[in-house]
Parts: C-alpha cells; structure tokens; sequence
C-alpha cells in the first residue's frame, strides 16, 4: 500500500478514527434502549438528557401550576378580606382579629415547611396570603385596640412596622421572593405618611419623599436580589422625581426653602452619578435640573418680570461650564445636558418674537401700499427675548462642533429678526434690519468662509502618509485635510480652494477628498436659508408703502443678481432664479404703479421671459442658463394667467408673443427640440383663441391655408431626411386643422361638421397606418375617437337610461373579472402595441 503519511501519524489518525466510531456507537445503543422503552411502555418517557446539560430543578414551577397557585391566592385574600371587613356569623371584630391572627400565624409558618420539602411554589403562594393577613391583622388591631388613632398615623406606624417584619421574614427564609420587594415598596409609606399625619405641607412632604429615596438608593446599593434592587430603584425614581418637581415649583414662590430642597436633590443625584456608572449621565442631568432651578429661583426675586427667564438661562450656561471641569466624563455629560435643556428651552420662549417678525406682516388684512404699520410694527412680547437668543449663540458657538456653529448662526439671526419685535421698533428701523440682516445672510452665503474665520475650529489629525485617502499624488492629503474636505467634489474655479479655510473641519467629522459634504457648504447653505426667510419678511413688511417695495424689491434684486455672480454650487444657481422672481415682482409693482390693468399688466411680465431668453443666448451652455430660462417661462406661464383672467384678445396676443420668445430660443441648437414645440403651440393656441374672439363658426377657412404648406414642407423634410419623426413633418400642420375642427364639430348640433371630420380623420388613420406614420396614426385615430364619442353620447346616454340601474355595476363587474382573468394577456397586447407605435416614424 502506497502511504501519503509515515506510519506513525497514520496510526494517530486511525486510532481516531476508530475512539471516534466508539463514540457515536455508544449515542446511538442510547438512543436504541429509550425507543425500546418507549415502545414497551404505555406513558412517553422523557428523552434522555444531552450530554453536559444541566439538571432542571424539581423547585422549577411550571406555568400551569403557577396560574393554579395564583388563583388559589386571590381566592383565598378575597375570602380573608370578606372575613375581615364584612362579618362572619355573629362573632365580632375582635373574634374576628383572634382567628385572622391564628390563621395568619399558620400561614407564615407552614412556608419554610413547604420549603424544606421542594414545594417552592406552593411556599410562594401560602406566604403571598400571609402577607395579606398581615394587613389586614393591622386593620383588625386598629379596630379593636386604637379606634380613635389617627388614620394617618396609625398607618404609617403599621406600614413601618410591616416593611421591618417581612423585611426580617424575608430575611429568614431567602428561598421566598415575595416578602423582601413588598417590604421595599411598603418602606415607601412612613415618612410621607408621617408628615401628612403631622400637617406637614408640601416642603416637608417633599423632604419625608427625598429621604425615603435616599434610603430606597442605599437598598440598591447594597441588597443582593435584583427584584429588591428594580423595586427600590422604581421608589427612589418616582419619590425622588416626585420631590424634583416639588421643590421646582415651590422655587416659583419660596426660593430659599424650595432651593435647599433643590440643592439636596441635585448632591443625592451626583452621589448616585458617581457611584452607578449606568445611571451616571441620567442622574447628572437630574442634578443639573436641580441646580438650575434653585439658582434661578434664587435670582426671581431680584429681577424685573421679563428677565426672570434670562437669569435661569444664564444659570444654564453656567452650568454647561462643567464640561471643562474635572469630574467623570458621564457626570460632565449629564450636566451639560441639562445646561443645555435649560437653555433650549429658553430659546423656545424666545421664538414667537421671531416668528412673529416674520409672519405677521404676512397675515395683514389691510390692502397693499396702504401704510398701516407708520406706528410699531408689532407689540406685547417680552423684552429680553432677543437677550435670550444672543446669550444662547455665544455657548453654542463655543462648542467645537459643525452644528453648533450652524445653530449659532441662525440664533444670532433669530435675534435680529426678533428684536424690532421685542423692542418695539417703528416701521422704516424695522424694515432697514429686515434688510440688513438679510444683506448680512446673503454675503455669508456667497463668502462663507468669511464665517469661518470668526468660528475656527481645529483641524482633524492628518494622515501619516503623503498620499491622499482616495490614492492620488503624495502632497495632496495635507492639502485637502487642512481644506474644507470637499476639493474632489469641485470644478472648475471652485477646484484647489481647501487652503481658503486653512484648519477649518467639524471636530468628529473626517476631513478626506471624497468628503460630500463640507462644512463650507453647510454654513453657506445655513446662512442662504437665513438669508431668504428675511429677504420674504422685508418683502411682506415693505408692502405697506409704495417706496418701500421698489427700495426692497431694488435691493434684494441686486443681492440675489450678486450671488449669482459670487457664490458657489447649488445657491449659484437658486439665486439667479431669485433674481428673475424679484425681478418680475418689480415689474408687476411698476405695473401696479402706473394703475395698469391686469391685460396690461400680463403684458408688461412679458418682457421678463423676453430678458432671460436674451440672457440664455448670451450664456449658452453655462450652467445658469436652463435655470434662469425656465424660471423666465414660468413668469411668462403667469402673465399668461393674468391675460386669461382679463379679456380673451389680449389673451391671444400675449400667447403669440410668447410664441415670438420661444420661436427665437429655437434659433438656438441647445434649445430647438423644446423651444420650438413650444412656439408653435402657443401660436395655434393664440390662433385658437383670435378665432373664438372672432366668434369665427368656420375655422377650417383660416387652417386649412396653413395646414397645406406646412404638410406639403413636411413631405419635402421627410424626402430629404428620411429618418425624420413624423410628428415634427406633419405634426404641427394637423393638429392646426384637426384640433379647432374637433372643438368646432362638439360645438356644433348639425351633422355635416362632425361627418367630415370623421371621414378626413379616418383616412388621415389610414395612411399613418399604411405607412407607418405615428404622428398620423396618434393624432387621427384620437380625433376620430372623440369625434365619433360625440355622436354616440347623445344614444348611449339614453340607452343606459333605459336599463336597469343594478346592470352597469354588474357590467363593469364581469368587465374587472374578464381582464383580470386575462390580464397577463391585456399586458402582453398593451405591449406589442407599443412596440409598434415606437418602431414608426
């Protein structure tokens, strides 16, 4: 035998081989003798247990047995509870405390030998009901011995006692889980109950509260059994946050008492911080609460009304201080966290001024150009919110991260737009800082690396070698890491400017060449958005005086014309298009001006998309071209609007005029295929409409003669060019005849009309399909279709009249079954259909 491995490591590999065979013949007799029993025996047999698995307790309680024993407990309290507190015979309630005290004696006793013997549940279930009686012995003992003690005296005495003999039960006999909770959660009564007892008031109440969750802390810092431990960290919660929200609102009134309460909440919550590290950030920030609310409180009664919110949120920032402090990293957490709740909510109550700033001009009932605001724009807010604002953009710019420094920028603009609110600015002041804030917004948006000079922010470590994380040219890793991150992403001019913001990266964030997203993009975007919300509030304040909208519209045109010129990216582009809706509101304020009528009006916005079709053919390809030709469109689709509003001729003009701007971008090669579709549906349109004005009733003499040429120009086209579509050779020449005849044949009750239009439809049908045309085949066969409906509708209104009103639902649901039976089959039709009309011309 030929042998790839020496003798000896052979010999390893059978004996293991063979020890391994023993092995599974053994598991296998094993199994053999169960099956043998179990075929041999009228009751299954549990399987043998697997090798190595742990032996299940007989103490182990199975559910069933579990919702046995529980159901027998609660039988037997409502049975106790009866016997107790209803009657049982004629025996008496002290009869009746003699037997509740022997049978509560019974069954205290009777678990440790359920215990002794295995029967844990059972054990569980006897000392439940011991538990029970043993209030209810207390109930007893008050009504035979003490009946004129105080109720909540007497309770507070027994609930003390109780909690200390089951705490001692508990003790005695470990096994049992029961006793130890319930005497955890009746521990939480004496003192509270004590205090009422006493007439304490909500101060006291609030300290008996803290000091049982000072007590409750201690339990779960030293008991053993984790439901203890749950049990007493849930009272230490609820008594603790209880006394919290005590001493807060008492702060309101009685500072000092209120913050000593306070001050002790927050050192029993940084006790707990410093010694559970789990709960460490959760209980700093409750002690950070605290803290806050006992020096604010403090400092109510020194400050006018509406700074009182002022001094919590410098209390606030004060405490976010404690982040450079030299306690655990969770504790400072913790504080700083409620520092900075403090201070958001601070900021809340000072947002309606701004919204107000805002929106309110918006919501005026008073007509436009009216002067209603010659007096204080607005009134009734708090003073100090713009002092709230400024306070909270100072620590937030502080902190060494990217959104801190986007929230800093837009509190300091929520303060300048708050503060002709709050100060109760006249109209000309409050307008002169809508648009200086908004001046401001702008020029960060173009610059905004302007902003990052002010706001510097160390860089990210460099990588140790010299080539890029993207794999480029050794030397350009440092470049684009001391960058803004985002060097691979530009072209152009934009490309090599990293070293405009040297140092400058989001602490956390990975400065890398593939970065998508700079810093300098958010900021610039953060400020553009700043920027706009005050350019529309100076918008709809400036629309109260004539000269105010032309100052406003004039300046705001020249800043966003300005970012369209400086700024980068994306806001390049949306404040060109800025630039030509400010510019159409100037026109439109103009018109207004001179008491134009809205026709004439629609035709002064024309000349709006007549400028940005100048200005495209000036850019050409340039990347502001498309945009600011399409927002021109849309001033033009307005104006349309206005004309349809007015009078039906002028209506007609301005459709050809436009038809006129889109005829001439045409001329264009970038812009043919759109532009020139859409100059000659707005000539037919305008055509259309001359006609109706004309109250023409024959529009095929006025077609027809354009029809012709353009289908005979079309035919010498496709001859040239045979690859041609035919919706541009014959298309427009159609739909010129086609389109008015079908509005026409609708209109008219004669037969004649709809008759030939019907005939010259269906042979127009017939030729795009024998000559695979699909401008021929589309337009003829849908004008022959609506023709034909015309005709039928009349019948078909009166045939369904006739019928059963339950028969078309039944119709129409055989219709749904037919095709979805057949729907597969629908598909494939629809599809080769469409593959036809896509294969002609």
């Amino acid at each position: 035998m030929d042998n790839a491995l020496p003798p000896a490591d052979e010999l390893v590999l059978v004996d293991r081989e063979l020890a391994r065979l023993d092995a599974r013949r053994s598991q296998l007799l094993t199994r053999r003798a169960w099956l043998l029993r179990v075929l041999h025996t009228p009751v299954a047999l549990p399987a043998p247990a697997r090798p190595g698995a742990r032996p299940v307790a007989d103490s182990t309680p199975r559910s069933a047995q579990n919702v046995l024993l529980t159901l027998g407990g609660v039988l037997l309290t409502i049975a106790a509870l009866a016997f107790t507190l209803v009657s049982w015979g004629s025996m008496g309630i002290g009869g009746r405390a003699a037997v509740l005290a022997v049978v509560t004696s019974a069954a205290l006793t009777v678990p440790a030998v359920l215990l002794r013997r295995g029967l844990g549940s059972t054990a569980e279930a006897v000392a439940a009901l011991g538990l029970v009686l043993m209030v209810l012995d207390a109930y007893a003992l008050r009504r035979v011995a003490l009946p004129e003690a105080d109720g909540a005296a007497f309770t507070a005495v027994a609930s003390a006692v109780l909690a200390g003999a089951w705490t001692a039960y508990g003790a005695a006999l470990g096994r049992l889980r029961t006793p130890l909770p319930v005497a955890v959660v009746t521990a939480q009564l004496p003192l509270p109950l004590g205090v009422l007892a006493l007439d304490g008031g909500p101060l006291a109440l609030a300290w008996a509260a803290l000091a049982t969750a000072v007590g409750d802390l201690a339990v779960v810092l030293l008991a053993k059994p984790a439901a203890v431990r749950m049990t007493a960290a849930l009272g230490a919660g609820a008594l603790g946050g209880w006394a919290l929200l005590t001493g807060g609102g008492l702060s309101l009134s009685s500072a000092l008492p209120a913050g000593a309460l306070l001050l002790a909440c927050a050192a029993v919550a940084l006790c707990v911080a410093w010694r559970a590290a789990r709960a460490a950030v959760a209980a700093s920030v409750v002690a950070g609460l605290a803290v806050v609310s006992a020096a604010g409180g403090a400092l109510r009664p020194v400050l006018p009304g509406d700074w009182e919110v002022p001094g919590y949120v410098l209390c606030a920032v004060a405490l976010a201080a404690a982040l450079r402090s030299a306690a655990p990293r969770a504790v400072r957490t913790g504080l700083a966290g409620a520092g900075a709740g403090v201070l958001a909510l601070g900021v809340m109550w000072a947002l309606p001024p701004v919204a107000a700033g805002l929106l309110a001009p918006v919501a005026r009932t008073t007509p436009v150009w009216s002067g209603a605001h010659g007096d204080p724009v607005l009134a009734g807010y708090p003073s100090t919110a713009p002092v709230v604002l400024i306070v909270a953009a100072i620590a937030v710019a502080a902190l060494p991260r990217l959104w801190s420094r986007c929230a800093a920028l837009f509190l300091v603009w929520a303060t300048l737009t708050a503060l002709p609110v709050s100060s109760e600015l006249p109209y000309a002041p409050t307008l002169a800082l809508h648009l200086a804030t908004t001046t401001a917004a702008l020029f960060l948006a173009i610059r905004p690396e302007t902003l990052a000079r002010g706001l510097h922010v160390p860089a990210a470590p460099r990588p140790e070698s010299g080539a890029s994380a993207a794999g480029g040219e050794p030397g350009t890793a440092g470049r684009d890491a001391s960058g803004d991150g985002d060097a691979a992403g530009r072209t152009g001019s934009d490309a090599g400017q990293g070293s405009r913001w040297p140092g400058w990266a989001p602490v956390g964030v990975p400065v890398a060449a593939s970065a998508p997203v700079s810093p300098r993009e958010v900021f610039g975007w953060s400020a553009f958005g700043c920027g706009l919300a005050s350019a529309a509030g100076a918008v709809a304040l400036a629309l109260d005086s004539r000269g105010a909208t032309f100052g406003t519209l004039g300046v705001l045109t020249a800043l966003f014309v300005a970012g369209a010129l400086l700024a980068e990216g994306a806001r390049r582009t949306v404040a060109a298009c800025l630039a030509v809706v400010v510019t159409a509101g100037l026109v439109s304020a103009g018109a207004a001006a001179a008491e134009f009528p809205d026709h004439h009006t629609a035709l002064a916005l024309l000349l709006v998309p007549a400028a940005t079709a100048l200005l495209g053919a000036r850019l050409r390809r340039h990347l502001l071209a498309l945009p600011v030709e399409i927002t021109g469109a849309a001033v033009g689709v307005l104006a349309i609007g206005l004309a349809a509003a007015s009078r039906p001729a002028v209506l007609a003009l301005v459709l050809a005029l436009g038809g006129v701007i889109a005829a001439a971008t045409a001329l264009r090669p970038e812009r043919r295929p759109f532009a020139s579709w859409t100059a000659g549906a707005l000539f037919l349109v305008a055509t259309w409409v001359r006609l109706a004005v004309w109250d023409v009733t024959t529009p095929e003499a006025y077609t027809l003669p354009v029809t012709v040429p353009a289908l005979v120009v079309g035919v010498l086209r496709r001859r040239r060019d045979p690859e041609a579509s035919s919706w541009v050779a014959y298309g427009p020449g159609l739909a010129a005849t086609l389109v008015p005849s079908l509005f026409a044949a609708w209109a008219d009750p004669d037969w004649p009309r709809p008759l030939l239009l019907g005939v010259a439809t269906l042979v127009v049908t017939l030729l795009g399909a024998r000559f695979r045309l699909q401008a021929l085949l589309v337009l003829g066969g849908t004008v022959l279709a609506l023709d034909g409906l015309h005709e039928l509708a009349p019948y078909v209104v009166q045939a369904v009249g006739a019928l059963p009103r339950w028969l078309p639902p039944a119709l129409a649901g055989l219709l749904l079954l037919a095709v979805g039976a057949t729907y597969e089959q629908r598909l494939r039709d629809a599809r080769r259909l469409r593959e036809r009309l896509g294969r002609m011309r």
